[in-house]
Parts: structure tokens; sequence; C-alpha cells
């Protein structure tokens, strides 16, 4: 997903500095992936949602991915940009779904608007994932699968079905295993020069 570009500063014609960034891809996938992993096996069943939980969707998941988005933005890749970008706020969104009711700060979604959410969000996964038919296999199911759970969390918002919400559960775990293998992937294969992973 990210592009490494190379920039030399040139000085009366003289090459001062060569600067490789770093692929910052690997980070944000990781970021994406784990934190699903810990959201979605609550969704499954497996613990009730808590601070464990916000803990990584706040610091991992949001603020990385955010940050993934500005470092892709200087490496000109429009792309991971816009995808490490809006799920970085839409973790921090999801935060705020659930602190402001505490705080008595704002009403609890009802089934509908969290429903509207959800699918809103499955939309744009869906128009991402249009794009990712000229990068890559992995992307490409990253992305479809991503969809699939943000239209199943958001049925099972608006019909109140334990049973789809956990199905939604186990979903969210695959996506997030694969966005971490990807991750871990682009690394290994940078670290190794070759494609030890297939993505």
């Amino acid at each position: 997903m990210g592009e490494e570009e190379t920039a030399t500063i040139t000085i009366d014609g003289q090459k001062l500095l060569k600067h490789n960034p770093a692929n910052p891809a690997p980070l944000g996938l990781v970021a994406t992936g784990m934190t699903l992993i810990l959201l979605s096996f609550s969704y499954a069943g497996f613990y009730e949602l808590s601070s464990v939980i916000l803990a990584m969707v706040l610091a991992f998941g949001g603020t990385i991915d955010l940050i993934v988005g500005a470092m892709e933005y200087k490496n000109g890749n429009t792309f991971a940009t816009l995808a490490f970008g809006a799920f970085g706020s839409f973790w921090y969104s999801f935060a705020i779904l659930l602190i402001l009711p505490k705080l008595n700060l704002a009403s609890a979604p009802n089934s509908a608007s969290l429903a509207a959410y959800l699918f809103l969000w499955g939309v744009w996964t869906a128009g991402m994932f249009v794009a990712t038919l000229r990068i890559s296999r992995g992307f490409q199911i990253l992305f479809s699968t991503l969809t699939l759970l943000f239209f199943v969390l958001g049925l099972g918002a608006l019909t109140g079905n334990s049973t789809i919400n956990i199905i939604g559960g186990y979903v969210g775990i695959f996506v997030g295993l694969l966005a971490f293998y990807l991750g871990m992937a682009e690394v290994i294969n940078e670290i190794y020069g070759n494609r030890v992973l297939p993505t």
C-alpha cells in the first residue's frame, strides 16, 4: 500500500542528501488489525466492551492510523492517505460514540442511527475496494471483507439480532488478522528483499 520515493536535495548542482522514506503502511495495517481483533472479540461474545478496547481504539487504531495517513500524504500515496486517514477518524468516532453518553453529553445512538453510521462506512469501503482492483489481491480481500463487516454490523444494529453481531465479530476477527498479516508481510518482504510472504 505504501510507496517509497527518493528525494535528493541539491545545491549548486551538488547532491547533498538522499532521502529514502520508510513505508508507513505496515504500521497502519498492524494498528488497524490488532485494534479490530480486540474489538471483534467483544462482538463475538468473548468478553464485554471495556476500557481495554477503548484505550486500544484511541491510542493505537485511531492515533496511529491518522499519523500513517499523514506520512502517506508526504509520500504522495493518495489511496493510503485516504484509507488510513479515514480509518483513523473512524476509530476516534467509534470511541466518541461510546464515551459521550457515559459523560451525559449526548444520548446513546438508537438502532437506526447506528445502522446508518455503519452502512455509510460500508458504502465508502466498497468504493475503496474498487480502487484495490489496481493494487493487490491481499488488499482486494481486505477491503471486500471489511465492506462485508460494516454491512453485517449495520444489519445487527438495525435488527438488534445478537446472532448477526456474533457473526460480525467473527468476520471482524478474520479482517483484523488479514490486516495484521499484510502489515507483517510487507515488513518481512522488505527486510528479506524478496517476496517471502504473498500479499
